[in-house]
């Protein structure tokens, strides 16, 4: 029975893999340093208004046995442009992102050398043996291991900083105010759990995982392995947060905005508030989060970019995957090496592009779970229905927001 649990988990574990990272260990550690417990009505709120459109990825995969960018192409073959040119001007600056932050963990907790760049080039040369090594299969193995590892590690962290904290906890919601307060908001918001469009790498990957297994997923076992990865998300979020509020709030120290730099010095705050033997825990906590999210990045794109060019020309190139981990490996080096003085800059509009295209492809996922391209047995019931209208308009409503705030 345990077997067959583990064996039903697969593509929701690589979306919280994926989820799980900048998000959390920068962006709600952040939150909780910056507004205390002030911020987590954004992060439940945020958590259930994209939930639909995460959830219409997996389920989609799971009624017809085709990805997202399948049923966008039959949507208009417009909309699979936008999307290719959407990815294509983020990718890189995601990869980075995530990397340059899993290279500053790396740094300090394996030392040998200070050199980013070439410790993000050492992460990515692992990540691309993993993929070719054992490809879905072994992404898939390895990912429950790293959850697991990770939950088990923030929660040991989280109970440290509730034992070690001799405040007084002020839960009052905060609603941010002022341009740098609500770009901030909008930053966290876009990538919390994840970018919506995560929910097309993880129709890939369900239909990777039907490929690799010979077995037809169902669409209840692909939802409840979703959800399972959908809550550990939010529940490391939340995790994550704390340890922000309560071993950072207004303790004065001031974050660099460059993602490596704030990492080594997330870590130093930790252990020197919760003591030199916490080390490990947090190291090994922040290291695993980033190093998931830089595999499942550095397997994700590609595939999408793959899949979406093939789609496009009507023709499959017979090492597309290849070419284009290899273009983004390429692409990230250069970034990192040239333009990391500006990576908090990057971040932030990468984060923020991500909200504002939210709307995008919630509307896209709405549209096709619940028309004729899904069969009706398959498709959302009323109350789903009716949250992913209100996601619609919540994430809309919020871009508008925004925009007219700057």
């Amino acid at each position: 029975m345990k077997k067959l649990f583990l064996q039903s988990l697969g593509p929701g574990l690589l979306f919280a893999g994926a989820a799980i990272g900048v998000s959390h260990l920068v962006q709600s550690t952040r939150a909780g340093a910056e507004f205390g417990f002030g911020l987590i009505w954004a992060l439940i709120l945020v958590h259930l208004f994209k939930y639909p459109f995460f959830q219409f990825g997996p389920r989609y995969a799971a009624a017809t046995g085709e990805t997202l960018l399948d049923g966008y192409k039959k949507l208009g073959k417009g909309v699979l442009i936008a999307y290719y040119i959407i990815n294509f001007a983020t990718m890189f600056t995601i990869q980075a992102a995530v990397t340059i932050v899993t290279a500053g963990l790396a740094s300090q907790l394996f030392g040998f050398t200070n050199d980013l760049v070439l410790w993000a080039t050492i992460l990515m040369v692992i990540s691309l043996i993993f993929l070719v090594i054992g490809k879905y299969k072994l992404l898939d193995n390895l990912m429950k291991y790293i959850i697991v590892i990770l939950t088990i590690s923030t929660i040991v962290a989280v109970i440290m900083a509730l034992f070690s904290t001799k405040d007084a906890f002020d839960v009052t919601q905060i609603i941010p105010s002022g341009t740098v307060e609500l770009t901030f908001l909008i930053a966290f918001l876009g990538w919390m759990p994840a970018p919506l469009d995560i929910s097309i790498w993880h129709s890939i990957w369900s239909v990777e995982k039907d490929k690799t297994t010979v077995l037809k997923t169902k669409r209840k076992a692909a939802v409840f392995d979703f959800n399972v990865g959908y809550i550990s998300a939010l529940f490391l979020g939340i995790c994550f947060l704390l340890l922000g509020a309560l071993v950072m709030y207004k303790s004065g120290e001031n974050f660099s905005n460059i993602a490596g730099v704030f990492a080594t010095q997330l870590i130093d705050l930790y252990t020197k508030n919760l003591g030199e033997f916490s080390y490990i825990f947090i190291a090994i906590a922040a290291f695993t989060t980033m190093f998931s999210t830089t595999i499942t990045a550095l397997d994700a794109s590609p595939r999408a970019m793959n899949r979406t060019t093939k789609l496009l020309f009507n023709r499959a190139f017979k090492y597309g995957y290849w070419f284009w981990i290899l273009f983004l490996f390429t692409g990230t080096f250069l970034i990192l090496k040239y333009f990391m003085d500006n990576m908090g800059i990057l971040v932030k509009t990468a984060t923020i592009l991500s909200f504002l295209t939210a709307p995008f492809y919630a509307i896209l996922n709405y549209k096709l779970i619940t028309g004729k391209h899904t069969p009706k047995q398959h498709r959302p019931g009323i109350y789903l229905r009716i949250l992913s209208i209100v996601g619609i308009v919540f994430l809309i409503g919020f871009s508008i927001w925004f925009l007219m705030s700057l």
